[in-house]
């Protein structure tokens, strides 16, 4: 048995070269060079240089082919006789109506050839069965022992094989008179470059490839209605029609019982009628005439019987006595046993109509068969038919390269379930073999082999003028290892054949698949080949040396004879694969390789190559003949001629044409075709001297060369015939060789004659030219050497030698040594003839390069006096060299004589260095010349009027003195120069020192430092550096005692860029420290006025909050500033006031600006009032979008409830976009009688945004900032704003005391609070709403109702009221919510009656109270007398009411996850707020103090959870606030902060009493 697949061991690899790019230029002399190593494996593979990569120059779109279908196991050659074998065995069954299915044995299909041929080999059935060896016979089958496998082997045998071995052995038959099949011819003809015959067929007109697979489909099993009426099948488990015996696995095709016999068509139309094998026509005296019927073949038979209406019945004896005619008789007579009784046992040959006893045959049948029937001649005449000559057969579709890749990629990818690239090579290279070997698996792939790359295009550019090439593509076209280049090659042997031969001169094209297979053979006329994958995946080659050729053959003749016999030149249709561990089993030498893209594999000459592809891959190949082919060709045409296969080109002519042109001939060419024809010659002679020994004495010339290849081979051999043929006048169609002058015709030899191309006189000639060709070389040889070796003791000229060389060129002699030698010798004299030139011509020129030195001018001329060649320049050279010898005694004794003077030196140096050539003693001249040169630049470097020299200059001096020739003037030189280097460089670290150094040292340390650097003659930079910055230091001084000594405090800007200068310079200032002191106060200060005035995150500066807003009438121009700031784009502090930087540092500008935007301020608020007050309500429902309408802060108009009035400018804004005033916090804890109805005391002011830029702190606080102020020795504009603002300030709280402690006002004073305490005293009907208590340390909570106005905060200017604070009386205060809406009913007013006299002034004062940035009490007491007299505004309490109702909603879950935020902050280790954070914090929340903290924690805990709340207030209204201690400033002397400090200073002034409520007791 062969190996499996899995037992596939890979050959060793073929040998791999990777030429240079040196060798690489050459490609048939690098394929000579490795010939020796590479012929031994007969392939190798050769990888290009890596950067030598063509352009693949095929046309994708046009580019369309047919490709061949190959089914795998078919190739094999073992596989292909086991399949021929299964196709034989089943026509055998077929024939008799059965079809053969092949059974299991063991789990794997049984191999019935293999169980014939080891039944054969062991002695045949008869044998075996005697000696009880069936089971040796299984185990040759490699079926395991101990299975009883022998016994079911022998079954299987006797059921399926035995039968048709009778059959074949003719044991059966009496007389066998059939012809054996003559093939001697067939298959012979051999074309070898026509693809149709050379490795595809037409289609077979009925399809094996379908029959084999459906043998090994299961059997069938039968029916128990088939058992129960066939008893014979039911005692032998067998059923069908044929000579079965006990065929298990043989199924008849048609289960109809029809036999076969003959009937005649009587006149009475007795019986059925039957296709007529016998015709019987009646004539006339009622004789019958018996004619039998033609043979039919099988498909004609078989094709009646399908046709037959019903099924014939036996033959009678009636048919006997009706018909007792002795030819008729005969023809119904038994062929074994000549005897014609038991005709109801007869049975008629289907066939050829015999007739057969069932008990005559051998094996003998039990019974009639059914169905239709052949006789054992027919059987026996059928199988013996040899097989179809196998090839491939041509695919039906067309297609284009990427619809060929399409499907072997697809194919490939689907075979083995993996990307393409994926798939191992050698996992390919496994799976191929198991698929060729085996029977069981029908693989078919496509391959596109033998595509003409003349019809197609090549892969390699090609220059054929069809198309402009690149200078890329042109390089490659030239290319000798392009396959379009290399078989015409000069040193090629296929030059010298004209005509295009596809394959061998022009390449072929091969486009692959996995699993597509070139098989086993060689190439034509025992050839070279080359092939090159462009691209794609590696094809697999196998191997073979031409030494083992024939043993390779001698193997598969014996391993498959069958094949050889039906094809004695397989090999020759590459169509026949054998297994390389097979090959190597019987002592064949195999290698393999997988050619990649990119390289190249070479077949040798005789070296059998098969191989196939890894996948989608281009590649190209074409054949080439080198000389050492020669004699191979040679041998090959004899190998032809005894194979009698046709030639693609005559040998002879080859050999002729190169012949006729010896001079065209590589030298190495011409002597290898010297040697061929020298041979061809002596052949030709013992010939034609046969030919006259025959008789054969006409002849006649005849131009082979232009005759038809048909036309002029041998009818015997087949071989192409050009040095002589002979012919016959009687027999014009044909011709033979002079080697088979007999088997031309049976004419007599008068009647032949010789057709010649050459008389025997030419050839010997022709001959000679070779010779002289080859032997041209040895005379030009001679020549050289005696030039180049003056063996005649003359000099040849270089013309001489010239002529050499370009003779060698001219008749192409190779590449020796005594070539190279002459081109050396050459290249050496021309360069000494260019030198001596130069030289001469530049000293004539006067050219001062030194070309040579004194000892290289006597070597240059010792070397042209050596060479073998006559140089007339010698003469020159020589008269050079005297100069210089005199020239170089003149400069010793001018070095002799020092001290010499430099102009004498120089004009030395300047006569040496015109003669080009370095002599010794100039090298010292030139030593002498630099040491004076260098004496004088350190003389005038040093001298006192010189300019003073840098630190690099000395340094260079030094380096440069290094190099000067050493004497005691230059020592000298050398060690003041150190010395005067050494001490400034240690006075320029010193003035580095102080420059850099964080220690400044005063001015008299620096001045004594100068001074003293003073005295050194260099320039030293750092020294300088520090004189400057002394001069600007004193410089600073004098600006800083102008300033300290003016009329005036210094401007803060002054002072700090004083200060900027100051630590810039590196010198020690005693005036710096108390200037930065002065700044640093000053900054001091801002920061605490900042800290009292702004809100956190204020878009405000210090200084526009403490300045009027001059432009307060223009609510667009305020609105869109405001905006600015918010958004960080609006910068400048002073733009309103109309001030300049300048204008700042003048306290009267400052004092004037002041005045004039106060007054500005106040008419254009009026103006906006007046603006606004035309607005819609946004409350009223027909309320649109329209320019005239109010705009809130979020850039939106305010619609529907929840909006709410600036009470100073008049315009609406969104209540949940600002901050607005609390209206439970302004009702305070009381006893049971809490005047919740005093609706006037309620805190329901409010005041944009817009309006309320600041904090507003309390005048006590700002006074503390003016007294802080006063003891700034600096002058800060925002100082002097302050003080305009609290004169300001001081101004109106004059004149609304002074309104206040009128006669009218204090009597409205004093009505309400007659009417607070009415209000108190009434019982009420059920309990009053309880307030949420607060600790008494809770700031926010300190005070009475009455002292509502210092506690809600003005000077906050923050209501926002932390969860936190709300938390100890939540419960108290949900239920005032509660409660507050049901009392709203109840509030009634006006409770005043206030004369327009009154109002007017009071409404002027609340104007410009409002606009003051100072929270005063005054302000709140007048705003509760205009309150009183006007009815509530029961719309803005229900506003404020639904907002903190809304508020508090969202702030109990807050503040719980607020404290537990906090708790992990303190767990962490306190860690502080980042300022950064609090920088890009949303500038909505424009707050301060500990409500805005936490608010502002409160809005940062939203945003980490995700929880939704209400949207945080912007920039606080103008609800009162607490806590001046917030602003980290002490109140000013006599200002009060206890709870009821607001009105206790009032009180005197004011002659109505005012009421205090009992102050709150503390916890």
């Amino acid at each position: 048995m062969e190996p499996g697949s899995d037992d596939f061991l890979p050959p060793p690899e073929c040998p791999v070269f990777e030429p240079s790019w040196a060798e690489f230029r050459d490609p048939l002399g690098y394929i000579a060079k490795i010939r020796p190593i590479a012929e031994k494996s007969g392939i190798c593979k050769i990888r290009p240089p890596a950067d030598w990569q063509p352009p693949f120059a095929v046309e994708v779109d046009n580019f369309r082919f047919t490709p061949r279908i190959q089914r795998l196991n078919e190739l094999e050659a073992q596989t292909r006789v086991k399949l021929n074998y299964l196709d034989q065995i089943a026509k055998f069954w077929e024939i008799q109506g059965s079809s053969l299915k092949i059974p299991n044995v063991e789990r794997r299909i049984l191999d019935l050839y293999s169980l014939s041929k080891i039944v054969v080999e062991e002695g045949g059935y008869e044998a075996i069965c005697k000696d009880r060896r069936w089971a040796r016979v299984a185990q040759r089958l490699n079926y395991p022992p101990g299975k009883n496998i022998g016994s079911l082997l022998r079954s299987h045998y006797e059921r399926i094989v035995y039968p048709y071995e009778m059959y074949q052995s003719g044991a059966n038959l009496v007389q066998c008179n059939t012809r054996p099949f003559d093939n001697e011819e067939k298959d012979k003809e051999y074309k070898p470059h026509s693809i149709p015959l050379r490795q595809s067929v037409q289609p077979s007109k009925f399809n094996s490839y379908g029959r084999r697979a459906k043998r090994l489909q299961p059997d069938p099993e039968p029916t128990e209605e088939d058992i129960e009426k066939n008893p014979e099948l039911k005692k032998l488990q067998i059923y069908g029609a044929g000579p079965k015996m006990m065929g298990l696995g043989l199924m008849a095709k048609d289960k109809t019982l029809r036999k076969k016999e003959l009937l005649c068509s009587l006149p009475d139309k007795e019986g059925p009628e039957c296709p007529p094998t016998v015709v019987v026509k009646e004539e006339s005296g009622g004789d019958m005439k018996v004619e039998p019927a033609s043979p039919k073949t099988y498909l004609e038979s078989k094709e009646e019987l399908s046709h037959s209406p019903e099924p014939c019945t036996k033959m009678t004896m009636r048919l006997r006595r009706n018909h007792s005619n002795a030819q008729f008789i005969e023809s119904y007579v038994c062929r074994m046993c000549s005897r014609g009784d038991e005709d109801d046992k007869l049975l008629l040959c289907d066939g050829c109509d015999d007739n057969y006893h069932i008990f005559c045959l051998l094996p003998p049948l039990p019974e009639i068969p059914k169905g239709v029937w052949r006789c054992p001649k027919c059987v026996m005449a059928e199988c013996k038919r040899p097989p179809e000559a196998f090839g491939f057969e041509q695919a039906t579709r067309e297609y284009t390269l990427q619809s060929f890749g399409e499907m072997a990629d697809s194919f490939k990818a689907d075979y083995f379930n993996m990307p393409v690239h994926m798939v191992p090579t050698e996992l390919v290279e496994k799976e191929f073999w198991r698929l060729v070997n085996s029977i069981e698996e029908d693989v078919t792939v496509e391959y596109g082999a033998d595509i003409h790359s003349k019809e197609f295009g090549s892969g390699f550019p090609v220059s054929d003028n069809k198309r402009h090439l690149t200078p890329e593509e042109e390089e490659y076209a030239t290319s000798g290892w392009n396959l379009n280049v290399m078989p015409v090659l000069e040193q090629s042997v296929l030059c010298h054949i004209n005509a295009d031969i596809s394959g061998m001169k022009v390449p072929w094209l091969y486009v692959g698949m996995v699993f597509s297979a070139f098989c086993w053979h060689i190439e034509d006329h025992w050839s070279y080949s080359i092939n090159y994958l462009h691209w794609g995946e590696p094809k697999t080659w196998y191997g073979v040396p031409s030494l083992a050729a024939e043993h390779l053959e001698e193997v598969m003749k014996k391993l498959t004879p069958e094949l050889f016999d039906s094809q004695p030149d397989l090999l020759h249709q590459l169509v026949t694969l054998m297994n390389p561990n097979t090959l190597m089993s019987h002592g064949v030498p195999v290698v393999r390789t997988n050619q990649c893209a990119g390289e190249f594999v070479i077949t040798f000459p005789r070296a059998y190559h098969s191989g196939f592809n890894q996948g989608y891959n281009f590649a190209e190949a074409v054949n080439f003949c080198t000389a050492d082919w020669l004699p191979a060709g040679r041998q090959c045409i004899e190998h032809y001629r005894r194979l009698r296969r046709y030639c693609v080109f005559s040998h002879e002519e080859l050999i002729c044409k190169m012949a006729a042109c010896p001079e065209k001939l590589d030298l190495n060419l011409a002597a290898a075709v010297h040697k061929e024809m020298f041979i061809m010659v002596q052949e030709e002679r013992r010939l034609r001297k046969a030919l006259l020994e025959k008789g054969i004495t006409e002849a006649e010339r005849e131009a082979f060369e232009l005759l038809p290849d048909d036309e002029r081979q041998c009818i015997k051999c087949k071989t192409t015939c050009f040095l002589s043929a002979l012919a016959c006048y009687d027999c014009p169609d044909g011709l033979v060789c002079l080697s088979h002058i007999n088997d031309l015709c049976k004419c007599s030899s008068s009647r032949q004659y010789l057709r010649y191309r050459y008389t025997l006189d030419e050839l010997p000639a022709m001959l000679h030219k070779l010779k002289v060709r080859a032997e041209s070389f040895d005379t030009w040889a001679n020549k050289v050497r005696v030039a180049l070796e003056v063996e005649d003791g003359r000099k040849r000229s270089l013309e001489e030698l010239r002529a050499l060389e370009s003779e060698a060129r001219e008749r192409r002699f190779p590449n020796s040594e005594l070539l190279q030698r002459l081109k050396n010798c050459l290249s050496e004299a021309e360069a000494c003839v260019s030198r001596a030139l130069g030289l001469v011509s530049g000293q004539e020129a006067g050219v001062a390069d030194v070309q040579m030195t004194l000892a290289e001018l006597r070597a240059f001329l010792d070397q042209m006096s050596n060479l073998p060649c006559a140089m007339h320049q010698i003469g020159d050279v020589k008269g050079v060299l005297d100069q210089v010898e005199a020239y170089q005694a003149e400069a010793r004794e001018a070095l002799a004589s020092l001290p010499s003077s430099p102009a004498l030196l120089q004009s030395l140096l300047e006569r040496g260095r015109q003669l080009g050539v370095e002599v010794p003693e100039a090298q010292q001249l030139q030593r002498q010349v630099e040491q004076a040169r260098w004496l004088d630049e350190v003389k005038r470097t040093l001298a006192p009027s010189a300019r003073r020299g840098t630190l690099a200059v000395m340094r260079g001096l030094l380096v440069a003195g290094a190099s000067v020739a050493p004497s005691p003037a230059v020592d000298k030189a050398r060690a003041e120069l150190q010395e005067l280097l050494t001490i400034a460089e240690r006075w320029e670290e010193k003035a580095h020192i102080c420059l850099e150094a964080r220690q400044k040292h005063p001015p008299a340390t620096l001045e004594a430092i100068i001074h003293e650097a003073e005295n050194i003659p260099v320039h030293l930079p750092n020294i300088q550096a520090l004189k400057e910055a002394l001069a600007k230091a004193r410089a600073w001084i004098a600006d800083v005692d102008e300033i300290q000594n003016g009329d005036h405090y210094p401007c803060l800007d002054d002072l700090e860029g004083l200060v900027a200068v100051g630590r810039d310079l590196p010198v020690g200032l005693e005036e710096l420290r108390q200037l930065e002191l002065q700044v640093l106060t000053a900054h001091s200060w801002r920061e605490k006025a900042s800290k009292t005035f702004l809100k956190k995150n204020s878009c405000y500066t210090l200084l526009e909050v403490l300045c009027p807003c001059a432009d307060a009438g223009s609510d667009s121009t305020k609105r869109s500033r405001w905006m600015e700031k918010e958004l960080g784009l609006y910068k400048s502090d002073t733009e309103l006031l109309g001030l300049s930087a300048q204008d700042l540092r003048d306290p009267g500008s400052v004092i004037v600006a002041f005045k004039e935007g106060e007054q500005k301020e106040k008419e254009g608020i009026l103006q906006l009032r007046r603006t606004n007050s035309t607005k819609p309500s946004p409350l009223a429902s027909s309320t649109t979008a329209a320019s005239a309408n109010s705009i809130c802060v979020c850039g939106q108009v305010p619609a529907g409830a929840g909006a709410l009035r600036c009470d100073l400018c008049q315009d609406w804004f969104h209540g949940r976009c600002v901050s607005v005033p609390r209206l439970l916090n302004s009702l305070r804890p009381s006893p049971p009688s809490s005047p919740l109805l005093a609706w006037w005391e309620w805190d329901t002011k409010f005041l944009c945004p817009l309006c309320m830029r600041s904090r507003r702190p309390r005048l006590e606080t700002i006074l503390a900032l003016l007294v802080a102020l006063q003891r700034l020795p600096v002058r800060l504009p925002e100082g002097e704003a302050l003080q305009c603002l609290t004169e300001r300030a001081i101004s109106w709280q004059g004149r609304a005391r002074q309104a206040l402690a009128s006669e009218d006002v204090s009597a409205l004073l004093g009505r309400l609070t007659e009417l607070r305490q009415r209000l108190q005293a009434e019982p009420r009907p059920e309990e009053p709403p309880t307030l949420p208590s607060a600790p008494a340390s809770d700031p926010l909570r300190e005070g009475s109702g009455k002292d509502m106005p210092k506690a809600q905060g003005l000077e906050n200017g923050d209501s926002v009221t932390s969860p936190e604070k709300v938390a100890p009386g939540e419960g108290s205060g949900k239920r005032d919510l509660e409660l507050l809406p049901s009392l709203l009913p109840q509030l009634t007013g006006p409770v005043l009656e206030l004369p327009e006299a009154t109002r007017a002034p009071l409404e002027e004062l609340m104007l410009e109270g409002d606009l003051l940035e100072v929270t005063l009490d005054e302000n709140h007491s007048i705003w509760q007398l205009l309150q009183a007299g006007q009815p509530p505004d029961l719309e803005r309490i229900r506003t404020l009411l639904e907002l903190e109702k809304a508020e508090r909603h969202g702030s109990r879950g807050r503040g719980r996850a607020l404290e537990r935020r906090r708790r992990r902050k303190v767990d962490r280790g306190g860690e502080g707020d980042d300022p950064a954070r609090e920088e890009l914090e949303p500038k909505r929340v424009r707050s301060s103090g500990p409500e805005a903290e936490e608010a502002q924690e409160e809005e940062e805990l939203e945003e980490e959870t995700g929880a939704e709340g209400p949207p945080q207030p912007l920039p606080t209204t103008g609800s009162p606030s607490t806590q001046e201690n917030q602003n980290g400033l002490e109140p000013a002397p006599g200002a009060s902060s206890g709870p009821s400090a607001p009105f206790s200073t009032l009180t005197p002034r004011l002659p109505v009493p005012c009421p205090q409520q009992p102050p709150q007791q503390q916890s």
